[in-house]
């Protein structure tokens, strides 16, 4: 199936404060370098925020992990998980259409969502409450046939109960998910034939029905505040300390150390001055004077302009896209021989000032690469740029 984008497209995307704050801690998992490891998570996030992902948010997306935005698509085109039109504001129905639902009505339920959606897939209603598709198989056979909302399934469906449901949904009622024929689980329509006895002891509703019903509202998309924040991760060895100074969690804010840590901000929680700092558990080596510098990194030599007004085409530099380039610019980078240049030092520097970018020069060798196009050589992928295949 042919995935495009949607043809019309908004303007830019932003997380929500919420949301920005539990992506950097999704990035902060990986290390330098890794970032793009992120990619599935940020972009679920995204569509949860929007309701579907625009390029906007695919594009800050990739920024955010230093991607090329052709990476990030090729994600976001491949997985059906992701909804490249609009959907509706309320709902958006997946039918399932395998062979079982199949057998067991699930083109009733379609002929419903045709009459009372739209006609075709992904068309919104009139009142843009509503959408549906028909999906591959969602692994509810023993409840065929099924239909899923958001996070949920709705199981044992009839069309008189499917069209129910979606009245209650207009009316800003949320029904309540699992089978819709009054069966626990997926045990046999005429009752349990074994452990009977537990019968009479269980809770109302089976494990995922109950946390359904616990949350109240299950058609309400994800925006951060459902949980609070941690990152536990952080204190176990991942080194990518996110870009803000600061994220929230627990809805107040808290600072990260250079580590990437929190830092204790109460006075009860906050180490005392005058406290000694704790041992370590071997000595730690003394760090040689150079270290130290590329550890806290040394900015470089910048110009005000390109020389004779004429900057190098650094976008021959595999890992620099337009984006990249105009940031080496503002950065005062305008040439291959500045690059070429860069120390250690310089280049942690430069790593962690590439804001969206961070730890591309590393990651893609650019000073190897522009020693090479200084002298006036070329490297494989500046060849391919100069034949117009990138």
């Amino acid at each position: 199936m042919l995935r495009r984008l949607y043809h019309e497209q908004p303007e830019s995307f932003a997380f929500t404060p919420a949301n920005a704050a539990w992506a950097e801690a999704q990035i902060s998992k990986y290390p330098e370098g890794r970032q793009a490891s992120a990619i599935i998570p940020l972009l679920w996030r995204a569509q949860e925020q929007e309701g579907w992902l625009s390029r906007p948010a695919i594009e800050h997306v990739a920024d955010m992990l230093g991607m090329d935005y052709i990476r990030a698509l090729e994600v976001a085109t491949f997985y059906f998980m992701f909804q490249l039109h609009p959907v509706g504001s309320v709902a958006h129905f997946q039918i399932c259409g395998t062979t079982p639902c199949m057998l067991c009505g699930s083109e009733d339920l379609i002929a419903v969502c045709r009459d009372k959606i739209a006609p075709e897939p992904f068309q919104l209603s009139e009142d843009g409450k509503f959408s549906w598709e028909e999906v591959e198989c969602l692994g509810a056979c023993s409840n065929a046939p099924m239909a899923q909302v958001g996070k949920d399934y709705y199981e044992d469906l009839t069309p008189e109960r499917f069209a129910g449901m979606i009245d209650e949904m207009a009316a800003g009622k949320v029904p309540v998910p699992g089978p819709q024929n009054g069966r626990y689980a997926s045990e046999p329509k005429s009752g349990l034939t074994s452990l009977t006895a537990f019968e009479s002891g269980r809770a109302r509703y089976n494990a995922s029905v109950q946390r359904a019903v616990d949350l109240g509202d299950t058609l309400k998309r994800i925006d951060g505040s459902e949980v609070p924040l941690t990152a536990p991760w952080r204190d176990k060895g991942a080194n990518h300390a996110p870009a803000p100074s600061s994220v929230v969690m627990n809805e107040e804010p808290v600072a990260i150390s250079a580590k990437g840590a929190p830092k204790a901000e109460t006075p009860e929680e906050a180490p005392k001055a005058e406290a000694p700092e704790p041992a370590p558990a071997r000595p730690a080596p003394e760090t040689p004077k150079a270290e130290a510098a590329i550890e806290a990194g040394t900015r470089p030599e910048a110009l005000s302009g390109p020389r004779a007004g004429k900057a190098d085409d650094l976008k021959r530099i595999k890992g620099i896209g337009p984006k990249l380039e105009a940031l080496c610019n503002t950065l005062g980078f305008y040439h291959f021989d500045q690059i070429a240049n860069w120390t250690e030092a310089e280049v942690a520097w430069v790593d962690d000032n590439l804001t969206g970018f961070k730890g591309r020069v590393s990651r893609d060798n650019w000073v190897a690469q522009a020693k090479t196009l200084a002298a006036g050589g070329e490297t494989e992928f500046s060849a391919r740029v100069d034949k117009g295949d990138v």
